[in-house]
């Protein structure tokens, strides 16, 4: 494939990255800085785009002539709306480059329509929603704009994640919250390129954590 992807320089973002390149795909990154890539911008699978997801025109240059968009774009602190945002932005840019596949990051505590959440779950989630302040909000309004979209989306949602070795188990369910309330970024990353390659989830927010 030929993938778009944000975030590549985060601490999820970068294992994504090194998934895709082992697996022989062709990458292009939207970085803001581009120093923080390090060596993997010296790599010929590699094109990256400078830039931030704020910038229309970089989001544009992103997009051309690939596949599919995958962000695994973090929070931020500074802009309480980013992933909102960011999503109505490439809603637009990926209508006009005819492209309709999307994997994006959610998180646990969102709240998606057909969900059999745990009570437990339930009650994370409404500690979040109600404790977490405006940069919570931003998730389920992303998830909003992607449901609106009519493009084939997927927003995987995991609960927390931890930096430790990938194990290779995991659980996942379009709507059943998962018994386990962690996930190691390095698991989280071979399952987003696994939905990315396996066209799985469409049009879907799948639970994943570790067993």
């Amino acid at each position: 494939m030929n993938v778009a992807l944000i975030g590549a320089s985060g601490r999820t973002g970068r294992l994504v990255l090194d998934v895709l390149v082992r697996r022989g795909h062709q990458v292009t990154v939207l970085a803001r800085d581009p120093d923080k890539l390090g060596t993997a911008a010296d790599n010929p699978a590699i094109r990256v785009v400078p830039g931030d997801v704020r910038d229309m025109a970089a989001l544009e240059r992103l997009v051309d002539s690939n596949d599919i968009v995958i962000s695994a774009l973090g929070p931020s602190g500074k802009q309480t709306d980013l992933h909102t945002e960011t999503a109505k932005a490439l809603v637009i840019v990926m209508r006009a480059a005819g492209i309709r596949r999307f994997v994006g990051i959610s998180g646990a505590g969102v709240d998606a329509p057909g969900d059999r959440k745990s009570g437990r779950d339930k009650a994370i989630s409404w500690l979040i929603n109600r404790l977490g302040g405006a940069v919570v909000k931003d998730k389920p309004a992303e998830l909003v704009v992607w449901r609106d979209s009519g493009l084939d989306w997927t927003l995987v949602r995991p609960p927390r994640l931890m930096d430790t070795p990938a194990t290779g188990r995991i659980e996942h369910d379009a709507h059943r919250s998962t018994k386990q309330t962690k996930i190691s970024r390095a698991d989280l990353a071979t399952f987003i390129v696994d939905v990315a390659e396996q066209d799985r989830y469409r049009q879907a927010a799948p639970f994943v954590a570790n067993v």
